[in-house]
């Protein structure tokens, strides 16, 4: 059964993501053969096991190979009898799935060679598989035995691996092939030619600087020769670092051409699907996609595109209403789909959402109490986010019966899984009868962005270039002033003014005073006016993901590195358009950050400042002592694994010092056992947080309250 030629393109890539996914499930079924193994890795086993044979079932029909997603159909039934009570995997129900594996993806790489028309009906396998596999009630029964029969079925010869050759293709034309390692290196060499270009700009600057000095010191005939050779190396250097700029610039685009491709490629077959998929059901549904232009990591998008499609498959299946009762509820009897791309600096959003009926949080309650998901205690105590959120957890599944589409409690928690294999995170939001969203927001790292780079204050913060739209200075006529609020007119709407440093707790919420520049700043369609001090210039820097431990701190999507190596945090444009009440800043109260690593230093001021404080930065515990020997603070966050001198050491010196014998002191460790936390309130802490729970925002908080308990002023 042929394959539709404009899929073709695609259908190589998945048959080599089949072969990493069957050499997973391979290994997932030698373990289940072993003995002892506890409840809770069989558990885990059988939920792997069966997340990837659903994915390969998905990706198989997206792409229009109904045979292959028929096999994978099949082993799902092998698997479920033993999946629905976790023990012991009966040796013939072992070799029945690795034969069906084996088939696989003989399939899979004949359709992928383009012999998908010469290959015959796979009706006569499937029926093999059927008869080989033992009776749901027997296979329950061997598993609980451990009883295995002795015979198996013969399994067909697995494909060979597909190799990277290690010589160079003779051929002129026939290109070369290189792995992912490989490029991954060249652009690592790219980004540091890039900082060595920002270095070689900023000597440049100081030689300038230099010229411009002598030339104040008045003796100008003394110092004309010198002045005259400074200049001219000045322009030399400006001259090299334009070339340098250029030649960075070639070898990104160079790089990013060989490496990725639009996300178009992954989202243009899905509209197939999606109609499909809806005539299937009896339903009607639309697919939308904006942003399909942007261009991706190739690997990236190969990893996505298994979410998407559960994504799609859950909201036709799921979410839409049937024509008829669509139109009763006053809805278009197409249901709509939409998906968005959107990158902005090192961040790709992508939102799935369609005009369904919404998820209904008492359901998913009862469902998931239903199925083990979750007990009745728990769900008592959950808020409506909670709630909602666990369609997310393996095994839930708002269907009753097994179908093609759904029913066996694999799908969201597979894209959890796959969102959150890439580093990244999702979300769900919904209203009853209008609807539900998925908001994917992962990290990429291929090549520099542009960055605005702007002061507040004496700190510089960096904005995604792609988001900052216009720039004006503030004028009286433009603003509309409110008690609460400021507004701008901007292209015949009011936006909301932001101010940049209040919206940071650097300062107190003040209108932008006349000629103070103004950024209009949009994300997501919505636009605010950013108020800041100054604007100090556009640079084309590489954007890093922050560490996993404050990755989800709200403010910031990431850090470069300025000329100087100065550490520049992004903010996150999605998290300045979101409306918040910003409250005026009182006295400012002073704390001390100690952390030997940069990032956590940064990091930790910048939860701090938005609450108000005054932040004094160390990098280390004898660093610290210096500081506290000559200033007063109200609070020191410090911490616990630094070299020469831990946490523990330094809180030991604080307290036999009178001056800072009662300083309330917060230790701040990536270990959350209750062996260390215990350790480091018996030395003198004053409080304990794991690094998970600074990012969740705990920090500002625990230092407020143990403030309070030692009665410093808060």
């Amino acid at each position: 059964m042929p394959v539709d030629p404009m899929l073709q393109g695609l259908v190589a890539g998945f048959a080599v993501e089949a072969q990493e996914v069957v050499q997973k499930v391979t290994m997932d079924l030698l373990e289940l053969e072993r003995e002892g193994l506890e409840t809770d890795a069989l558990t885990k086993l059988y939920v792997r096991l069966g997340r990837h044979l659903h994915t390969l079932k998905g990706s198989a029909a997206s792409l229009g190979m109904q045979d292959l997603s028929d096999i994978a159909h099949k082993l799902e039934d092998a698997l479920a009898p033993l999946k629905s009570n976790p023990q012991k995997m009966p040796r013939p129900v072992v070799d029945v799935l690795l034969h069906g594996l084996d088939l696989f993806l003989l399939r899979a790489q004949a359709h992928a060679d383009g012999r998908g028309d010469a290959l015959p009906d796979p009706a006569a396998a499937l029926a093999q598989l059927v008869a080989d596999a033992p009776p749901p009630e027997e296979a329950a029964a061997m598993g609980a035995s451990g009883v295995a029969a002795v015979s198996a079925p013969v399994a067909a010869p697995a494909p060979e691996p597909v190799s990277v050759p290690d010589a160079m293709p003779e051929s002129s034309d026939a290109g070369w092939r290189v792995s992912a390692w490989q490029v991954t290196a060249l652009m690592r060499e790219v980004e540091r030619l890039r900082e060595v270009r920002l270095r070689v700009e900023e000597r440049g600057r100081e030689l300038e600087r230099a010229a411009q000095l002598l030339a104040k010191q008045g003796l100008l005939a003394e110092t004309a020769e010198a002045r005259t050779a400074l200049s001219g190396t000045a322009r030399s250097l400006r001259t090299d670092g334009e070339e340098t700029s250029d030649i960075v610039d070639a070898l990104e685009e160079g790089l990013k051409a060989i490496t990725t491709r639009p996300v178009r490629t992954i989202l243009d077959p899905l509209q197939r699907m999606v109609r499909d998929l809806s005539r299937q059901l009896g339903k009607e549904a639309r697919l939308s996609v904006v942003g399909a232009e942007v261009s991706l990591d190739r690997r990236l998008l190969e990893k996505l595109q298994g979410a998407l499609v559960h994504l799609l498959r859950n909201a036709v299946d799921h979410g839409l209403e049937l024509p008829a009762d669509r139109e009763r509820a006053g809805k278009h009897h197409e249901g709509a789909l939409t998906l968005r791309v959107e990158q902005q600096g090192n961040l790709l959003y992508l939102e799935a959402s369609d005009d369904g009926a919404g998820i209904d949080v008492e359901t998913v309650r009862r469902l998931a109490e239903q199925r083990g998901v979750v007990t009745a205690e728990e769900t008592a105590r959950f808020n409506e986010n909670q709630l909602r959120d666990l369609i997310f957890r393996p095994g839930f599944s708002t269907r009753t019966d097994v179908t093609d589409t759904s029913g066996r409690g694999v799908g969201l928690d597979a894209v959890r899984a796959s969102v959150e294999g890439l580093q990244g995170r999702i979300e769900v939001a919904s209203t009853p009868g209008q609807g539900t969203r998925f908001m994917l927001t992962l990290p990429t790292d291929l090549g520099s962005s542009p960055v605005l780079v702007v002061r507040v204050l004496e700190q510089l913060v960096g904005l995604p270039m792609l988001a900052v739209e216009a720039t004006q200075l503030a004028r009286a006529e433009s603003l509309r002033l409110g008690k609460r609020r400021a507004h701008l007119e901007y292209q015949g709407q009011l936006v909301s003014v932001v101010d940049l440093g209040a919206r940071l707790g650097l300062r107190a919420l003040a209108p932008p005073a006349e000629g103070q520049p103004l950024l209009i700043v949009q994300s997501g369609g919505k636009r605010v006016a950013l108020v800041v001090d100054a604007v100090v210039g556009d640079r084309d820097l590489v954007i890093r993901p922050l560490p996993s431990e404050v990755r989800d701190v709200p403010a910031w999507q990431g850090a470069a590195t300025l000329s100087r190596g100065e550490l520049l945090l992004i903010c996150r444009p999605d998290w300045l358009v979101t409306e918040t009440v910003q409250v005026q800043v009182t006295a400012q109260r002073r704390a001390l950050v100690v952390d030997d690593s940069l990032t956590a230093r940064a990091l930790h001021r910048a939860m701090l400042e938005a609450g108000g404080f005054t932040v004094h930065l160390a990098a280390s515990g004898a660093r610290a002592l210096d500081r506290l020997a000559t200033d007063t603070y109200d609070v020191v966050i410090c911490d616990l694994d630094m070299e020469e001198m831990d946490g523990i050491q330094l809180i030991a010196k604080l307290r036999e010092r009178p001056e800072t014998a009662s300083l309330p002191v917060i230790l701040v460790s990536a270990h959350d056992s209750s062996v260390a936390r215990e350790r480091g309130l018996r030395a003198g802490a004053d409080g304990y947080l794991s690094k998970r729970e600074c990012a969740a925002g705990r920090l500002l908080a625990e230092v407020l309250d143990v403030m309070s308990r030692r009665g410093s002023r808060a």
